[in-house]
């Protein structure tokens, strides 16, 4: 009787232990890092003074050029900006050209990269087909996700992108990129060390529809 009861004990404890392991690969499989990783990432607006090394700029680089682009054709370049003295000298000319990217009021504020420590600037050429913007798009997606992945925040930026294309008095910091001919700097990308946690915007799920 003693025999049965123990027999019947080490089953009853392997089911629930193989009950338990299903539950806990049910969940790990429920969390899908990608997935979280994606809708986490918010825009970042303030950034510590902490340097991110080169290393992993190069890394989130490399995320970027492994995006999908059209045909391979791989029509983008991609600049790494981690000198201060470079952010400080567009940020003179932009308190010039567009003083609203400027808080003077703000005693953190160091430039008017939202003060990230470091950038990553995208070129591509003019095409037609609107192919090279999609490109780039995908670029930048891919470097904000492997920032997010790294604990870095980004901020994609129009504002620097413009005023270097266009005014004359940031026409330097614009050559000191070194893009090729024909190569027009899209949009900037801020990177940083977060000093913010920036709560989710409400999306709109309406704007996604099944085709019938």
């Amino acid at each position: 009787m003693n025999r049965i009861l123990t027999i019947i004990s080490i089953a009853a404890a392997g089911a629930l232990a193989s009950g338990c392991c299903n539950k806990t690969t049910e969940a790990v499989e429920d969390k899908n890092p990608v997935i979280e990783n994606i809708m986490a990432r918010r825009s970042v607006r303030h950034y510590t003074d902490q340097a991110v090394p080169r290393e992993v700029l190069q890394q989130l680089a490399e995320c970027g050029v492994n995006a999908p682009n059209a045909m391979n054709r791989q029509e983008w370049e991609v600049r790494i900006i981690d000198n201060p003295e470079y952010f400080d000298g567009v940020t003179a000319v932009m308190k010039e050209a567009m003083p609203f990217f400027v808080n003077n009021d703000d005693p953190k504020f160091r430039n008017a990269f939202r003060n990230a420590t470091a950038a990553i600037a995208v070129a591509c050429p003019d095409d037609p087909s609107g192919m090279t913007l999609i490109n780039v798009g995908l670029l930048c997606e891919n470097i904000c996700l492997a920032a997010k992945s790294l604990g870095l925040g980004s901020v994609v930026m129009a504002g620097p992108a413009m005023m270097l294309s266009t005014n004359p008095a940031a026409k330097p910091y614009l050559d000191r990129l070194n893009f090729s001919e024909g190569y027009k700097l899209r949009i900037v990308i801020g990177l940083g060390y977060p000093d913010e946690e920036p709560e989710a915007k409400p999306r709109d799920l309406g704007k996604i529809q099944f085709v019938e």
